[in-house]
């Protein structure tokens, strides 16, 4: 039958209106349990709660803060391995990935349990004689997160944890495709003594309690992680109540690979930006723009090495890529490969369905040759283990195709050279950009976001999330003259 998963709304775990079924991506007749979906009324009565409470957490000292932050992210490190292996079971990751990803958000939560107690203000004088200005951050107040499937654990906390150690309440809506996690995050957070109702798990459809969620006027800032459809969605919806918006969105990355390259590094960052996490990655490159001088010899080392990646269920230690998330988007994986043959390009490698021992959506990572930086699977976001590669005939060639883009999250460049690895730095139009490293990979510590359709609203990560999940208030003080 597998687990029953609750809501947790108002410090209390609630069955809902309906349940859902989460199965394996691996092996559909793995069912890792039934989720219940929240009702309407189960999410106002969340939205209440989590006023109320935000209330008392934000007279809530920092050190009290920073011990309920570093205590979550002190058990999601040590039971890493276990969390990690429900991540993979229901999401697709291999075993490896799962575990380093809840490891990751264990750091994620660290590192704001110490961010509560760096929150120092500001002070000045002011133009007048006599008065001086102090200067410091509050909460927003109640914060509505809405993360996605492809890292269920990691953009979930790095959202949360920052949320919550500035002083807001949070409520949390997952995407279906991945409800274990969640409710498995969930459970350690209960455990912290909160004021009930500050941190609540609404379970849901995006069409109804998502929907209803964004359009709350209980509601004082919305974080969501997804499409750039949904997103223009969220933010139409959101703006009558003026609700604070960050949005993270699509992506088309391109690593650029030039003619000076280490070739055998720029293949190992190639097949780790494009095919790690099957491709479902929105800093994966699938976009290989490569330099006419070395693009064969590129191209062949590529394909060799994709050819021989090990495709297989995700809680296998052998295998190197897991499968698709689920039927829908494998359906489409392989319908955008027949796209870009009837565009024109050939398909070196990969593309397939795979047959293996249990019934998944699995699928060989796909190598397409000669594509135009305008074709349409050149200029939409796939989230699909494939990768296109652009032939061009120079740097500045390369640099032009990689800018093409509506969107601009990362960018890489592989290079020997000095000069063109700062002239790229500089001139490169996304918020992320890499050298002689894989578009995908980032850091805890630092901003991320992106440019264009990619990114909406303030950076994530880092020191920077205090510009989302705070608002500045600037006082002025006339003490007057001692007696």
């Amino acid at each position: 039958m597998g687990a029953v998963g609750r809501n947790f709304i108002a410090g209390e775990w609630c069955a809902g209106e309906s349940e859902l079924e989460n199965r394996n991506p691996s092996d559909t007749s793995d069912l890792i349990g039934r989720y219940a979906q929240a009702s309407a009324g189960q999410l106002d009565d969340a939205i209440e709660a989590a006023r109320s409470a935000q209330a008392v957490w934000a007279r809530t000292g920092p050190e009290q803060r920073q011990a309920v932050l570093q205590a979550i992210g002190e058990e999601l490190i040590a039971r890493s391995g276990e969390l990690g292996e429900l991540l993979s079971r229901e999401e697709g990751k291999p075993l490896a990935e799962g575990r380093g990803e809840v490891y990751r958000a264990g750091q994620f939560f660290t590192y704001y349990a110490a961010e509560a107690l760096r929150q120092l203000g500001e002070n000045a004088d002011s133009v007048r004689p006599g008065i001086e200005v102090d200067v410091r951050r509050e909460p927003v107040g109640t914060v509505a997160v809405i993360s996605p499937w492809n890292f269920p654990t990691a953009t979930a906390v790095w959202k949360i944890a920052p949320a919550l150690a500035f002083g807001n309440a949070v409520i949390w809506k997952p995407a279906n495709l991945v409800p274990a996690s969640a409710v498995a995050l969930t459970e350690i957070i209960a455990k912290q003594d909160l004021p009930a109702g500050l941190f609540n798990l609404v379970m849901g459809s995006g069409g109804s309690i998502g929907q209803r969620l964004v359009e709350h006027p209980g509601i004082d800032a919305i974080s969501f992680t997804g499409s750039v459809a949904v997103g223009k969605g969220i933010a139409a919806s959101a703006i009558g109540n003026l609700t604070k918006l960050q949005m993270e969105m699509g992506s088309k990355n391109a690593l650029a690979v030039m003619d000076d390259t280490d070739l055998e590094l720029a293949v190992s960052a190639a097949l780790n930006g494009a095919f790690g996490g099957t491709g479902q990655k929105c800093t994966a490159s699938s976009r290989l723009v490569v330099h006419e001088a070395v693009h064969d010899a590129f191209a062949e080392k590529l394909v060799a090495a994709a050819g021989k990646m090990k495709v297989g269920h995700a809680l296998r230690p052998e295998t190197q890529m897991g499968p698709v998330v689920s039927e829908s988007q494998f359906r489409q994986n392989l319908e955008n490969v027949a796209l870009a043959q009837r565009e024109g390009g050939e398909l070196l490698t990969g593309g397939e369905a795979l047959q293996m021992e249990t019934e998944g959506y699995y699928m060989s990572p796909a190598v397409i040759g000669g594509t135009g930086n305008d074709w349409q699977v050149n200029r939409e976001e796939l989230f699909a283990p494939i990768a296109c590669l652009i032939k061009v005939g120079s740097y500045e060639e390369a640099l032009e195709v990689v800018n093409d883009t509506r969107f601009g999250l990362t960018a890489g460049i592989m290079t020997r050279s000095l000069a063109r690895a700062t002239h790229f730095r500089r001139n490169v139009r996304s918020g992320c950009v890499m050298v002689n490293l894989p578009t995908a990979g980032t850091d805890y510590h630092v901003p991320f976001g992106g440019r264009g359709e990619s990114s909406y609203g303030p950076r994530e990560q880092g020191r920077a999330a205090a510009e989302f999940y705070t608002t500045v208030k600037t006082a002025y003080i006339n003490a007057g003259v001692p007696e």
